[in-house]
């Protein structure tokens, strides 16, 4: 079975210019990620986890079409990437909403681009804004939402046009504590229901391995892929209560920390 991703000997480095007088100018390479090779299934939720600076959000970014390789390739359905597309929705760390329109116009606003019609732009977002538990609060604007609310309307409009992948730039890092648990386990249900394909970025190793079905771990600068850990839960394990006393989590969360303390 072919993937639906996959990273081939990916590489990217940065030009960076230094200048030390008006004479002295000089331009040094910044590698960010080295040798990345990567397979991703259709369906899977796939988590990025590594240090600060590792190249989480510069491989995210690149799988985007933000950016290109510098060299390697990146197909997704066996054609390689070339630019952004509506096959592929970004959820970032910041909402990104716009603060005059509502939730329910900010949830169509991707079907206007893609051209749909009115009335069935108003049917599909109301339904995904009631996939993502808004429903009431359509025709609020962002001031009025919760930082947790927001997300989930971030969430509902990068899922209205059913990109075939999600990838989420740590969206859930600015959330308090309690807020962060519930969105996870709702993006959970949502994943299960929807059966999109999802590639997250996570800081947090709980995180991690609570929501992916495998953690891909990387090494600090320049990025690799050092272990890819599987995941031995269930994907319906957003109805387990207490979940992170299970032993299979505390020990795959041990083994995804070691990793990770050996990069620190």
């Amino acid at each position: 079975m072919s993937s639906k991703i996959s990273f081939q000997h990916v590489k990217k480095h940065f030009s960076i210019h230094h200048t030390n007088g008006q004479r002295n100018k000089h331009i040094s390479q910044l590698t960010a990620l080295q040798e990345i090779n990567l397979d991703i299934q259709a369906g899977e939720f796939m988590v990025l986890v590594g240090p600060s600076g590792c190249g989480k959000s510069t491989l995210l970014d690149l799988l985007s079409g933000l950016s290109r390789p510098s060299s390697g390739q990146i197909l997704m359905d066996g054609k390689p990437i070339e630019g952004p597309a509506l096959d592929r929705g970004i959820v970032f760390q910041q909402y990104a909403l716009f603060p005059w329109r509502t939730t329910q116009g900010n949830v169509e606003f991707g079907l206007e681009a893609k051209g749909v019609s009115k009335q069935a732009r108003a049917r599909l977002a109301r339904e995904y804004i009631s996939l993502v538990g808004l429903s009431g609060f359509e025709d609020h604007y962002p001031h009025q939402l919760s930082g947790g609310m927001k997300q989930r309307v971030a969430i509902a409009r990068s899922l209205v046009y059913n990109p075939a992948v999600l990838l989420m730039d740590e969206p859930f890092a600015a959330l308090d504590a309690q807020t962060r648990d519930i969105l996870q386990s709702e993006l959970l249900r949502i994943w299960e229901k929807t059966c999109k394909t999802v590639v997250f970025i996570t800081h947090s190793i709980d995180e991690a391995v609570y929501l992916g079905q495998r953690v891909a771990v990387m090494t600090s600068r320049p990025g690799r892929i050092k272990r890819v850990v599987n995941i031995p839960l269930s994907a319906s394990r957003y109805q387990v209560d207490d979940l992170r006393s299970n032993p299979n989590y505390v020990k795959v969360r041990h083994e995804v920390w070691s990793l990770l303390c050996e990069e620190v």
